[in-house]
C-alpha cells in the first residue's frame, strides 16, 4: 500500500508537471534547459518535466499605467506639474521577456522624459490647448523606442496640468479681463445696431412724411385745378347763354337796361365810399353814356 501510494503521488506530480493550463489572454514563455523554447497558447499544453520550465507569464490584456506627477518647464520658463496615464499591450511575449528587463518601468520613464521635452516646446497658454498634440508625441516616441520590447503603446492621456498659484491668479485675471473686453464689445455692437435702427427708422419716417406731403399737394392742386376748370366751364356756359339771349328778340333792349342799372349802381357805391367824385362831362346825358357802352358791346359782338 505504501508503494502504491508513492507511485500514485509520483504519477500525480508527473502529470501536474507535464500538463499546463494557460488562461485566456495570457501567454506563458517556456524555456528548455535555460533556452527559449516557445510560447504556450491559451488552453491545455504539454511540457517535458525537468527540462521545460515557465520562465515568464504575460497578460495580453490592455494595461493602464499611471505616470507619476512631475515638474515640467514650458518654453516661457514656467514650472507646471503634469501627470498622465499610459495604455499599452503586450503583443510579443518573447520580446517582452528578453528585450528588456522591466518594460513597465521603461515606458514610464520614457513617457516622463518625452513629456518634459514636449512641454518645453510650447508656451504655458498653449499647454491646455495642445494636449492632443502632446499625447500623440508621447505615444509616437515610446512606439519608436519600444520596437524591441514586444509592447504596443495604444494611447497616452494627460490627466492634470497644474501651474503655480501665482500663475493661476494671473491667468484668472487675464480671463476676467478678456471676458470684460468681450462684454464691452458686445455692448458697443448692440448700441451701434440700436443707433443704426433708430436712424433707419427716422429716415423711413421722413421719406414717408415727404411722400404723404407730396401726395397731399398733388391732390390739393388737382382739386384746385378741377375747381378752376369747373368755374371756368360754368362762366363760359353762362356767357354762352347770355350771348344766345342777346341774339334773341328784345335782347339788346335788355342789355341796355342792364347796363343802365349797373352804371347807376356803381355810381351809387362810389357815393357811399367817398365824398369826392370825378364825373364825366356828359354825366347828365345818361342816354349818351348808355349809347357809348352799347357801342362797345356791339363791337365785341361783331368780332
Amino acid at each position: 500500500m505504501i508503494t502504491f501510494g508513492i507511485i500514485a503521488v509520483l504519477a500525480f506530480l508527473l502529470v501536474w508537471m507535464t500538463v499546463k493550463v494557460v488562461p485566456q489572454q495570457t501567454a506563458f514563455v517556456i524555456e528548455r534547459l535555460g533556452k527559449f523554447y516557445g510560447v504556450l497558447q491559451p488552453g491545455i499544453n504539454w511540457v517535458v518535466p525537468f527540462f521545460d520550465r515557465i520562465a515568464y507569464k504575460h497578460s495580453l490584456k490592455e494595461k493602464a499605467i499611471d505616470i507619476p506627477e512631475q515638474i515640467c518647464i514650458t518654453r516661457d520658463n514656467v514650472q507646471v506639474r503634469v501627470d498622465g496615464v499610459l495604455f499599452l499591450q503586450v503583443v510579443d511575449p518573447q520580446r517582452a521577456s528578453y528585450g528588456i528587463n522591466d518594460y513597465v518601468f521603461a515606458v514610464t520613464q520614457l513617457a516622463q522624459t518625452t513629456m518634459r521635452s514636449e512641454i518645453g516646446k510650447i508656451d504655458l497658454d498653449k499647454t491646455f490647448e495642445e494636449r492632443t498634440t502632446v499625447n500623440h508625441a508621447v505615444v509616437q516616441a515610446i512606439d519608436e523606442a519600444a520596437i524591441g520590447w514586444g509592447v504596443k503603446m495604444l494611447r497616452y492621456e494627460i490627466k492634470n496640468i497644474t501651474p503655480p498659484q501665482s500663475v493661476l491668479h494671473a491667468m484668472e485675471k487675464q480671463m476676467q479681463a478678456e471676458r470684460e473686453r468681450r462684454a464691452l464689445i458686445l455692448q458697443s455692437d448692440g448700441e451701434k445696431m440700436a443707433a443704426i435702427n433708430q436712424a433707419e427708422g427716422q429716415k423711413q419716417k421722413i421719406v414717408l412724411e415727404s411722400e404723404a406731403l407730396k401726395l397731399r399737394q398733388i391732390n390739393e392742386s388737382e382739386g384746385q385745378a378741377s375747381a378752376i376748370k369747373a368755374v371756368a366751364d360754368a362762366t363760359a356756359e353762362s356767357i354762352r347763354l347770355v350771348a344766345a339771349a342777346i341774339k334773341e328778340e328784345g335782347g339788346m333792349d335788355a342789355v341796355q337796361l342792364k347796363v343802365a342799372e349797373q352804371m347807376v349802381q356803381q355810381f351809387g357805391n362810389l357815393a357811399k365810399s367817398t365824398n369826392t367824385m370825378i364825373l364825366p362831362a356828359n354825366f347828365g346825358d345818361m342816354s349818351s353814356m348808355i349809347a357809348t357802352a352799347m357801342s362797345v358791346v356791339k363791337q365785341q359782338e361783331k368780332k
